[in-house]
């Protein structure tokens, strides 16, 4: 007779060759789309992290079945973005698979609380996933022995940071991969001179002098606000993607971050201690054609555990953010499907 975990994964397994996979393109429709599926339950929720209230969205099979402990994922959006674009699709998409998916938004960003406002501190952003997983862990229906972390773009390597030192977390994968210490160090393209990384440690410098002695918070642009004069692909897609109305643009995320997250931001490396203390499954999602790849080439060649690099013919950075969706999903599927089969 089949015990009752046996028979909740034979229910992921049959969701997952059956679950739709329509392109959805914008905000609006990704809005239609999930209020008309009744397959899918999605209900706002808060948690704690520290002493900040934490937004979240949860996102669940609308048939849970009455006892059953199901496996849950930790969704974790982009730098510059919110829980309601790419991350809220995947954990859309984790769900109509059979899995419980939280996508929350970052401490100090969003619906999340915490201040200084719109302040990126990968720290900050890194115990926002440990508080996540804490989440989830007083939800009785998930298992708590079968909680993983899926990072899209900056979040992966926050997800990958956090998951080295939370081994509550079974398994990890990546989204268009950006270590954002790495990616601001370094640029886009991992071409930038150590020149240009010191004069901007300077003008950091320069900008926190005058902010002590009276001058307004600087704000930085996460990518451009329009594709006017933009000449690297990439950032064109995402001003596309953040900042057109027909697309995924929300009030809630501005694409500006504080100036003063700089010197944080350049003393982080998400991948360090990667080659020792990630013993959990990593796996690697990029586009051929994303000028980020380099990051999950970095990442993949650092660890030393179980790993994969899954690469998307003819991807970019951002079409895995909708438009490749459905090209990503079933590799996620799969590998939680098989990290999470038998995790303790």
């Amino acid at each position: 007779m089949e015990d009752a975990k046996t028979i909740e994964r034979t229910r992921i397994q049959d969701r997952t060759s059956s679950a739709k996979q329509d392109i959805i393109l914008s905000l609006a429709d990704f809005t239609a789309a999930v209020r008309a599926d009744a397959s899918v339950k999605r209900e706002p929720v808060t948690f704690r992290n520290a002493d900040i209230t934490m937004a979240g969205v949860l996102f669940s099979p609308a048939d849970l079945a009455a006892g059953a402990a199901y496996p849950a994922i930790v969704v974790v959006h982009p730098a510059g973005g919110i829980k309601e674009q790419t991350a809220s699709l995947y954990a859309y998409r984790l769900a109509q698979n059979g899995y419980i998916a939280l996508a929350y938004d970052a401490s100090h960003q969003g619906e999340s609380g915490g201040e200084p406002r719109l302040l990126e501190d990968p720290a900050a952003r890194v115990e926002d996933v440990r508080s996540a997983v804490d989440y989830l862990t007083t939800l009785p229906f998930v298992d708590r022995e079968r909680i993983a972390v899926l990072g899209i773009c900056a979040g992966s390597g926050y997800a990958i940071n956090a998951t080295m030192t939370d081994h509550r977390v079974k398994a990890v994968a990546t989204v268009s991969a950006v270590n954002m210490g790495d990616s601001t160090r370094n640029g886009w393209r991992n071409t930038e001179t150590v020149e240009k990384q010191v004069a901007a440690l300077q003008n950091a410098g320069e900008r926190r002098t005058a902010e002590a002695n009276g001058a307004q918070p600087e704000m930085l642009l996460y990518v451009p606000d329009s594709t006017e004069g933009v000449a690297e692909p990439d950032m064109v897609e995402a001003s596309e993607y953040y900042r057109q109305a027909n697309r995924w643009r929300h009030e809630n995320s501005p694409n500006r971050y504080l100036g003063r997250s700089t010197e944080m931001i350049y003393a982080f490396d998400a991948f360090d201690g990667i080659d020792t203390l990630l013993t959990q499954p990593l796996l690697l999602i990029a586009g051929s054609d994303a000028g980020s790849k380099w990051n999950s080439d970095r990442a993949y060649k650092l660890a030393n555990g179980e790993k994969e690099l899954f690469v998307i013919p003819g991807g970019t950075h951002m079409s895995l953010y909708d438009k490749d969706v459905s090209k990503a999903v079933p590799k996620i599927v799969e590998f939680f499907g098989e990290q999470l089969a038998n995790a303790r």
